[in-house]
């Protein structure tokens, strides 16, 4: 099973359960047919922008915080671009908040229906601007 795969597991869990540690995290995969180390596991929650919070690992935003604003999801496209899924009509309206918040990671922003394409410079800018996306819109 490829990355994509078990980040949306990831996901799935965390929205799903009460998840303190990432060696919980590593045994509900491991479960679920996914081969997993944890320092995979590290990776992929800086990635998704998950954080702890009060003990338990949750997503960065509430879903109705981000939603309602028009941003639906993040993800990665290779080692230059971040995709965010939006409500339909409302990419601009994101594009245009992300633009505005002068994220210095970010070098444009591209928007369509329902769609932004973020470029940045390398993996590292990637990682930071999700976190800081999720936290604009949390």
């Amino acid at each position: 099973m490829d990355k994509r795969q078990r980040q949306r597991k990831i996901l799935s869990l965390i929205q799903s359960r009460r998840i303190s540690t990432q060696q919980e995290l590593v045994d509900l995969l491991e479960r679920a047919g996914f081969a997993v180390t944890q320092s995979s596991v590290s990776r992929d929650l800086e990635e998704l922008g998950i954080v702890k919070h009060r003990g338990r690992y949750t997503l960065p935003s509430s879903a109705d915080g981000a939603a309602t604003r028009g941003l639906v999801d993040l993800d990665v496209a290779g080692d230059h671009l971040i995709v965010a899924k939006c409500e339909p009509g409302l990419a601009s309206a994101v594009a245009v908040e992300i633009d505005r918040a002068l994220i210095p990671e970010i070098i444009g922003t591209l928007a369509g229906e329902d769609t932004v394409f973020i470029a940045v410079a390398n993996r590292r800018a990637q990682r930071a601007a999700i976190k800081k996306i999720w936290e604009l819109f949390s």
